[in-house]
Parts: structure tokens; sequence; C-alpha cells
């Protein structure tokens, strides 16, 4: 005879706790109180812009001093594969945007893992900021490469 999946509780036991719909709740972090929380690739990818555009800030503070850095999903309309932007640039409102998921899912790296991931992010950030500046990106923190 097949069982039943619920459970009776042991006499003498404490019943485990459920809340008004019969589910146990909200449960604790699975990594537990003393390990650090996991980090999702939108913490990543957000985390990285911010780095990079606190690099830049510092290295152009008069010409970046109130240009905003934003993260957006995807561009509003894309055209096309030929054609789906990274970035988008407002002047009016001075804002650089960057576009999350065209930047992560067409990127064509060699080695996926974290450091070329960043790099990646890095790069288009650097793009972008060259963009808004009417720069070259190389032109934008020249001793960074030097050692290259």
């Amino acid at each position: 005879m097949p069982r039943s999946r619920r459970r009776e509780a042991l006499p003498g036991s404490p019943a485990p706790a459920r809340n008004r719909h019969g589910r146990r709740g909200v449960r604790g972090p699975i990594t537990g109180p003393h390990l650090p929380l996991l980090q999702d690739r939108i913490d990543f990818f957000d985390g990285a812009v911010a780095s990079c555009a606190d690099y830049l800030k510092g290295m152009w503070p008069d010409d970046l001093a109130t240009v905003r850095f934003e993260v957006a999903a995807a561009p509003p309309a894309a055209l096309g594969f030929d054609a789906i932007e990274r970035w988008g640039i407002d002047r009016r409102r001075g804002a650089i945007i960057l576009f999350r998921v065209p930047i992560e899912r067409f990127a064509k790296l060699h080695k996926n893992d974290d450091f070329h991931k960043r790099m990646l992010i890095e790069s288009c950030v650097f793009r972008a900021v060259a963009e808004y500046l009417g720069k070259d990106p190389w032109d934008l923190a020249p001793e960074r490469y030097r050692h290259y």
C-alpha cells in the first residue's frame, strides 16, 4: 500500500511551525549566519558598473561630476540582432544607461569566468563614457594600461 506524503508528528515532539496556509513560511538564508550571502549576476553586474564608474569619476572629476550611471535590463526598442544597443547616452538628463541583458547575452567570451565578465562590463562602461565625453576609450585612463 502506498504511503501518504504527509507524515504525522510523533507523540511528544513539537509540531513543525506552519503559517495559516499550511506552509512552512519564510526560511533563513542558505548560507547561514556565518557566511556571506551569495551574489547573483545582477548584483555582480551592478557592482562592476559602480566600481568602474567610480574609477572614471576619479579620473575625470570635472567632466563626470554630474553624470549618473544607470543600469537597465534592455533597450526600449531593439532594432534587430545587428543593432541592439549595449548602452545609451542621455545628454539632456546627464545619464549613461548600460543595458545588462545585451551586454551579458551577446558577449562571445573565450573563457566564461568572473574575471572575463568583469572585463567585458568595464570595457562597455569605458566605451560609453568615451562616447559621452567625445574621446577615445584608451585616452580615459592612459596610465592604467601602460604596463601591458
